[in-house]
């Protein structure tokens, strides 16, 4: 016989995916509410310096997922068995690390925002527009960073209703202040930069109330300052950061070799293509950011069998949603690309357009990539977590590009994305298999 959640646990499966990917497609709208007022507003330049700016933008998201899904996850284990006063002292050192290391990434961006553009590769055209986007955006890294930290623990709070709210209303409100501030008040870069930074203010203040109206389980103590706590909670979430890091060293990568291969226009094509992909990345993230509250739970109270169920239908789930976003990007993307090619320019509509489906094409793998990565990180499984992340991440799909570019041009380094999550999986398979039950 089949074995299936239990129905608390199926309700809060449906629950808490749901939501998540709610609330991911929602924080997607970050850069691809820019990518598209960016390329409507302002035109081929902007659109690549946005996407030679936007890779140091996934740095500032990386750190925050790093200290917020460790510091989650090491919570909710801590509260599934009932240790309150450690989930505290771990929510204090998530606080404390994710404003200094915001702090840090502030001062590096505005006194090195120039040099950072240029190893970017920003030439004459779209320098200033880099280094507007690249200062403002790092000036509000500590946002970014408690946003992720204080949306990790709601979920884990019994909250993932407000934190879903906050994460829409905070990047609909994004999507606003872009056509306000682009169109309206004619603020060019700076404008759509603006936007996106005001969004994790947006959103921690709509998740203040859960701390105003007395709701969280969780608050910070006085306590002295441990290393090897925030290291041993950060370790949960290295996988996660490895996850958002790739796609900004992918950026890097992808945009120098497309430079070198085709110029600006290749840029601009692989900018749309990624931002579009960000929706469907954002789908799977969600599955596998829904699934840790309940992983980790029946992991602190050792509950093997729910677990391997959670495990079944989450790879289902992310599989059929694969199936369905590979059959979307083949039918319409097309019409797709040319949302975001203002000028009509033909080179970057077959560029944009031959990416796209071979991009589209490699979530048939990745899907599962970031739910078995996810999983095992909420099970302290961090090595094994780890491993995948660094394979899809860079490992494998750097060699690969580098290689396919060299043999079909444009088309190989399209192509290294689908070759690279297909051997990633092959080896996430074997690893869930050896590492997905409890320790001795």
């Amino acid at each position: 016989m089949t074995q299936t959640l239990d129905p608390a646990g199926r309700k809060k499966f449906a629950k808490y995916v749901s939501l998540n990917i709610l609330a991911m497609l929602g924080s997607s709208c970050y850069i691809v509410a820019d990518t598209f007022f960016v390329a409507n507003g302002i035109g081929k330049d902007g659109l690549t310096a946005l996407n030679l700016a936007i890779s140091v933008f996934s740095y500032d998201q990386a750190l925050g997922l790093l200290i917020a899904i460790g510091c989650g996850t090491r919570y909710a284990i801590h509260a599934a068995r009932d240790e309150k006063e450690e989930g505290n002292r771990v929510f204090t050192h998530g606080v404390i690390s994710g404003i200094a290391v915001g702090l840090l990434l502030a001062l590096i961006g505005n006194l090195f925002c120039g040099r950072i553009a240029a190893v970017l590769g920003a030439d004459e055209a779209t320098m200033d527009m880099t280094k507007i986007y690249l200062r403002i955006i790092m000036s509000f890294a500590p946002f970014y960073i408690m946003n992720h930290l204080i949306v990790t623990f709601l979920r884990n709070d019994a909250g993932p209703k407000l934190a879903a709210a906050a994460l829409l209303i905070s990047n609909f409100s994004n999507i606003v202040l872009d056509y306000v501030f682009i169109y309206l008040f004619r603020w060019g870069m700076f404008g759509a930069a603006f936007a996106t930074a005001l969004a994790p203010v947006i959103s921690i203040c709509v998740m203040s109330q859960h701390f105003l109206k007395k709701r969280n389980q969780f608050h910070m103590i006085r306590c002295r300052f441990s290393l090897r706590t925030i290291l041993n909670c950060c370790r949960l979430g290295v996988s996660a950061m490895v996850n958002e890091l790739s796609v900004g060293l992918v950026l890097m990568i992808f945009n120098f070799l497309f430079l070198e291969l085709s110029g600006n226009t290749a840029v601009a094509a692989y900018g749309v293509v990624a931002n579009v992909a960000l929706f469907v990345v954002a789908v799977f993230n969600g599955i596998a950011q829904g699934i840790q509250p309940l992983v980790s739970d029946y992991y602190g109270r050792q509950i093997k069998g729910q677990l391997k169920v959670i495990r079944r239908d989450a790879a289902v789930l992310a599989l059929a949603l694969a199936v369905f976003f590979v059959i979307l990007g083949f039918a319409f993307s097309g019409p797709v690309v040319a949302v975001f090619n203002r000028g009509k320019d033909p080179l970057l509509q077959q560029m944009a357009d031959e990416g796209l489906k071979m991009y589209f094409f490699g979530f048939l793998f990745s899907g599962l990539n970031i739910v078995f990565a996810g999983y095992l990180s909420a099970m302290e499984r961090a090595a094994a977590s780890f491993t995948i992340s660094l394979m899809r991440g860079l490992a494998v799909i750097a060699p690969a590009a580098f290689l396919l570019s060299r043999i079909l041009g444009v088309t190989g380094v399209w192509l290294s994305i689908p070759v690279s999550e297909a051997v990633t999986l092959a080896a996430g398979l074997v690893l869930m298999r050896r590492q997905s039950g409890f320790r001795a």
